[in-house]
């Protein structure tokens, strides 16, 4: 048994998931530093349809944002959702498209890029991998879930390798729609523990109501990692909230050592920009 960690997603999927992405930088800067000590093990902050937001809504410069993140988060490693071959867009680019964004991304800043494709064709996947270690990032693999006859354990279980013998440093199980119920996800992660070596991150979505159990149980099979929001820009279609799950492990084998007091002060920030 090890410290789960978690991965914090108020600057990136918290915002896209409830208020259209709309959260803009002036609004992040005078909590950064806060954020940035608060021990997490990454907060996700750029990618998914944050470039898009920031050209089309926000008027402002997507790489500037990052470079402004990376400037008061000295501590915390910056995490980001690549679409594959679609990069942060909605359609497939070539392949020295996709390396070039990946160079870029890490050169201003980006330290873990999460890339996925929707149907978990790894070839689609695969660029992007080889682009990031070569640019000296992270490469965390996923592995999309969904209900359906064909998709198992046996199936998730055999991306999750291809995954990793294409260079995986991590494998995020991937539950956007938020399908994922609690013991289904204990045999889900505790069959990819016994199959790839690498930390494994679990992803949801609060749609369904279930998502806090699941990530109990994910973590008593054995999951390393979970992506949870501040308590203001959680549950609805966002993710589980930190606060209570930093609470539920605390003084047990999985205890995440944050600190709730501080993430008090996190959420007190945070609560009034949700209403604007």
């Amino acid at each position: 048994m090890a410290k789960v960690k978690i991965m914090e997603t108020v600057l990136r999927d918290a915002h896209q998931s409830l208020i259209a992405t709309r959260m803009k930088i002036d609004q992040m800067i005078p909590i950064l530093e806060k954020l940035d000590d608060i021990g997490y093990n990454s907060l996700e902050a750029w990618g998914g349809a944050t470039f898009d937001s920031c050209l089309r809504f926000l008027n402002e410069d997507p790489w500037e944002r990052l470079r402004t993140i990376k400037k008061h988060c000295k501590k915390t490693k910056l995490q980001m959702l690549l679409r594959g071959q679609n990069i942060l867009g909605y359609k497939h680019y070539a392949d020295d498209v996709v390396e070039y964004f990946v160079q870029k991304a890490v050169a201003n800043g980006m330290d873990i890029i999460r890339i996925f494709d929707a149907l978990n064709d790894p070839r689609n996947i695969e660029t992007a991998i080889k682009a990031c270690k070569k640019e000296g990032g992270h490469a965390q693999g996923t592995v999309c879930y969904t209900i359906s006859p064909v998709h198992n354990l046996d199936l998730f279980v055999k991306d999750a390798k291809q995954l990793v013998e294409m260079g995986a440093d991590s494998i995020c199980i991937k539950d956007m729609a938020g399908l994922l119920v609690p013991y289904v996800a204990y045999d889900l992660v505790k069959a990819m523990k016994e199959n790839v070596k690498v930390p494994i991150q679990l992803h949801t979505h609060y749609t369904s109501g279930v998502a806090s159990m699941t990530y109990i149980k994910a973590i008593e099979a054995g999951c390393d990692i979970v992506d949870c929001a501040i308590s203001p820009m959680a549950m609805g279609t966002s993710q589980p909230p930190t606060e209570p799950l930093v609470a539920s492990l605390k003084d047990t084998p999985y205890d995440t050592g944050l600190d709730l007091e501080k993430l008090s002060e996190i959420a007190d920030y945070f609560r009034p920009l949700k209403e604007e």
